[in-house]
């Protein structure tokens, strides 16, 4: 499977940005999606993750300024950003796991957020 992402940018603090993730090729089934960030130097972080049937997880650094969400008929997940701060300035990475009985994590090619001060 291949993780396609969209949307990453420069924005004020304050503003907004929405990121798109697309998972095409050889899928079986989808089930979680999530989104992660790094910084140079820095480890790989969870910002938000979304079960097959929607259940939710955010680092409480994004709650109730990030919203995840995701399109099952596109194998398709979304991250709202709202609100960002220049500490959301990060490569993000969407993820994804494929597969029923043997699951298979799939990692996007990462896409870059800024935010300025």
């Amino acid at each position: 499977a291949l993780l396609e992402e969209s949307g990453g940018g420069l924005v004020q603090a304050g503003g907004s940005l929405r990121l798109s993730c697309a998972a095409s090729g050889s899928i079986v089934r989808i089930n979680t999606m999530g989104w992660y960030r790094q910084t140079p130097g820095k480890q790989r972080d969870l910002v938000a993750t979304i079960t097959r049937i929607g259940v939710t997880n955010y680092a409480d650094s994004v709650k109730g300024r990030f919203t995840i969400s995701r399109d099952n008929a596109k194998n398709t997940v979304y991250l709202q950003m709202n609100s960002l701060k220049p500490e959301d300035t990060a490569v993000y990475y969407c993820r994804a796991e494929n597969g029923i009985w043997s699951v298979s994590t799939y990692w996007g090619q990462g896409t870059q957020v800024t935010v300025s001060s």
